[in-house]
């Protein structure tokens, strides 16, 4: 289910209300702030986490548990 579809279902007529789909979300609290380590606030630690996370689901969809790692 898309977001749009998740704000929809909780509050069908969001749009008199809201100017947009993303304020409505946050106040209906389906988007939420994340706390996190002041240290992850680099780009570059977060993006290392995001290719870690895609090489890890690519390895699981393929079966390729054994390639080494970039």
């Amino acid at each position: 289910m898309n977001l749009r579809e998740q704000v929809e279902e909780l509050l069908p007529n969001w749009r008199t209300w809201y100017p947009n789909l993303f304020e409505a979300a946050v106040d209906l609290g389906i988007l939420r702030a994340r706390v996190c380590d002041p240290s992850e606030l680099l780009l570059h630690r977060r993006h290392e986490g995001v290719r870690q996370a895609a090489a890890q689901a690519h390895r699981e969809k393929w079966n390729a548990e054994g390639e080494p790692e970039d």
